[in-house]
């Protein structure tokens, strides 16, 4: 079990690291282009965000673990990020108000806040959205069962 924490930290970070792209140009689109409030368009970013870090971790972090439905663990994944992204929209919000230019630049408050919820995610996903199966049964895409060969 403690063997594969190293691993799965680094394709955490993998993970974290495509969906701070996602997240950053996102928010950064909207504020840029479409003239959207940084506050409101963050909230949209971190949506499509955390469900690109979702897919990547379910295929590429965590394939060992699972055991819910697609949705269920979609549903279980984004409640386990938001405690971490309580974090990092608070880093956000608070960088965006105090400087002029990064409410210009929000793509760089995304930056500030990704460290304080990166941990917090990783421990919520880990252990609540993708719960290492004990039975040997997993459900949805990943159906194994004890007498299959």
């Amino acid at each position: 079990m403690w063997k594969r924490i190293p691993r799965e930290l680094f394709w955490f970070g993998v993970g974290g690291a495509i969906g701070f792209v996602v997240d950053a140009g996102i928010v950064q689109l909207l504020v840029s282009k479409a003239d959207a409030n940084p506050y409101i368009a963050r909230l949209f970013s971190f949506l499509c965000a955390a469900t690109s870090t979702w897919l990547f971790n379910r295929r590429y972090t965590f394939p060992h673990r699972g055991g819910h439905t697609v949705f269920g663990e979609w549903t279980r994944y984004m409640t386990a990020v938001s405690f971490g992204f309580a974090l990092n929209y608070a880093t956000y919000a608070l960088v965006v108000f105090y400087s002029s230019f990064v409410h210009a630049w929000p793509s760089i408050a995304v930056a500030a806040g990704s460290l304080p919820g990166s941990l917090v995610n990783f421990t919520g996903a880990r252990q609540w959205a993708f719960p290492l199966q004990r039975d040997g049964l997993v459900q949805g895409p990943r159906v194994r069962s004890k007498n299959a060969a």
